[in-house]
């Protein structure tokens, strides 16, 4: 029971990823009404609009017109994204984390670490494939990243077989294992860097308090944004910016329970400049 409650997060999160992918399995399969689309776009419950903001800001850079309930979903994503949830999506949505966390925890049981090259892969790449993603949606009249997207192909994959896609995925896998840990979430994904600036004063934090910690070093290990761990073990504070994806590893692997969950309101973060 211990060690279930240990790695509450952990389990919590793969299941929602299951639970998610598993319910657009179901409604494709046998028609539910339960939810429609696809992690672009949803209706949940037949009558709640879902739309993911950063894929209505290419089909709007891409010419096409954005019709109300699409416009509406994305308002009401955008909206939980910047009040709560930052980068929620990233470890508890989105079905790629699945991949790039066994690939980063086997490479820890590998011992490939000391291979991590930061100078080939910046953390700012992401950001600049977001422009690159907007101008080419504009150049080409295409939703861009959404085609080459690995988390529309692993949820297409999902309900409807993965065919090629497979390659992708691997490909995807192999190149954090032998890359750079957390090369694709922690680096080029356009859609994480996205939900980063939109959710920089997300009202949901991870907090630390330095009289708690020991110093153990784990939290570094596992934490796939490790840059915002700059202050952990010198100051009490709050350690999380905006790159955050809310996974909690940190919490689960701090055996001193220096880590915890919080509210912090936006003018606290204003002030600590996190």
């Amino acid at each position: 029971m211990n060690k279930i409650f240990k790695y509450r997060y952990y389990l919590a999160r793969r299941t929602t990823q299951l639970l998610v992918l598993g319910s657009y399995f179901l409604a494709n399969l046998y028609g539910w009404e339960m939810v429609k689309g696809n992690l672009s776009s949803s209706l949940l419950l037949g009558f709640i609009p879902l739309s993911d903001p950063f894929a209505t800001l290419q089909t709007f850079f891409a010419g096409a017109v954005i019709s109300a309930d699409i416009l509406v979903g994305a308002l009401v994503v955008l909206l939980f994204y910047a009040v709560l949830g930052g980068r929620f999506f990233c470890s508890w949505i989105c079905p790629v984390n699945i991949i790039t966390e066994t690939a980063a925890a086997l490479r820890r049981k590998l011992g490939l670490g000391s291979k991590d090259v930061p100078s080939l892969l910046s953390r700012q790449i992401r950001y600049w494939v977001i422009a690159l993603t907007l101008l080419l949606s504009f150049l080409f009249s295409v939703s861009a990243f959404e085609v080459i997207s690995p988390i529309g192909i692993a949820h297409r994959g999902v309900i409807f077989g993965f065919g090629m896609g497979w390659f992708f995925l691997l490909a995807l896998f192999f190149f954090d294992l032998f890359s750079q840990k957390y090369g694709w979430c922690g680096h080029i994904c356009p859609l994480g860097g996205f939900n980063a600036l939109v959710g920089k004063y997300s009202l949901i934090k991870i907090t630390h308090d330095v009289d708690k910690c020991i110093h153990s070093q784990e939290c570094f290990l596992v934490c796939p944004e490790v840059q915002i761990l700059h202050a952990v073990g010198k100051q009490s504070h709050i350690v999380t910016g905006k790159e955050c994806i809310k996974c909690a590893r940190c919490i689960e692997v701090c055996d001193s329970g220096a880590f915890e969950v919080s509210i912090v309101g936006i003018a606290k973060q204003l002030k600590e400049g996190a």
